[in-house]
């Protein structure tokens, strides 16, 4: 079937539109979890995140330029992130389950009282792992659930990961504040001072 001239100027322009919003995007906004999202329109901060204006020439990090357009395009509009935690088998199964699949993902560690009240602010529970596909969240590792949660989200059903991707990378779900109190207690003592000798000694203290 021969498509007319406007038909095709007009998909070719969506297709772009679609596969270039994230490059396109002019805020860059990190939710207190972590999750990073893209808009094109100004954004109030809200407690615990942050805003950060993109030129809309940007050049993507390295990892994300490595992407295909349309994998680029998808963990704009529903990024994933995965929920772990130390001594975690099942969140190592996670890990192989996304990377088999070929989702890129950012993955945040849940190890202190700080992490795992976000982590359920989050997903809505205290589970791990847990994985967020854009706001949608999935506490515990059930694989039909997940890959159903893809499924919709458009991610490719087949790996389409350049040769060699990995994850960035994983961080604490809370970042961690600078201890002062453990840090003056490392810091080393200052020297004593000299304390001088009496008068008549020979410069030798008893």
């Amino acid at each position: 079937m021969r498509m007319s001239p406007p038909l095709v100027a007009t998909l070719a322009t969506l297709g772009l539109l679609l596969a270039a919003a994230p490059a396109w995007a002019q805020y860059k906004v990190v939710g207190p979890d972590g999750r990073v999202t893209y808009t094109d329109r100004p954004v109030v901060a809200e407690p615990g995140s942050q805003v950060l204006p993109v030129r809309r020439d940007a050049i993507a990090p390295a990892r994300e330029q490595a992407l295909s357009i349309e994998l680029r395009a998808l963990t704009g509009r529903f990024p994933v992130t995965l929920y772990t935690s130390n001594d975690c088998p099942p969140c190592e199964q996670a890990r192989k389950l996304l990377l088999q699949r070929g989702v890129p993902y950012t993955e945040r560690t849940v190890t202190s009282e700080e992490d795992i009240t976000a982590l359920q602010r989050v997903s809505g529970g205290r589970i791990v792992p847990s994985m967020t596909v854009g706001s949608q969240a999935l506490r515990g590792l059930m694989e039909s659930d997940w890959m159903g949660t893809l499924d919709l989200a458009g991610y490719p059903k087949e790996s389409r990961l350049p040769r060699g991707w990995a994850p960035a990378p994983a961080t604490p779900l809370v970042t961690r504040a600078p201890d002062t109190e453990a840090a003056s207690a490392r810091a080393p003592e200052p020297p004593a001072e000299p304390v001088p000798a009496p008068a008549g000694t020979g410069g030798i203290r008893f």
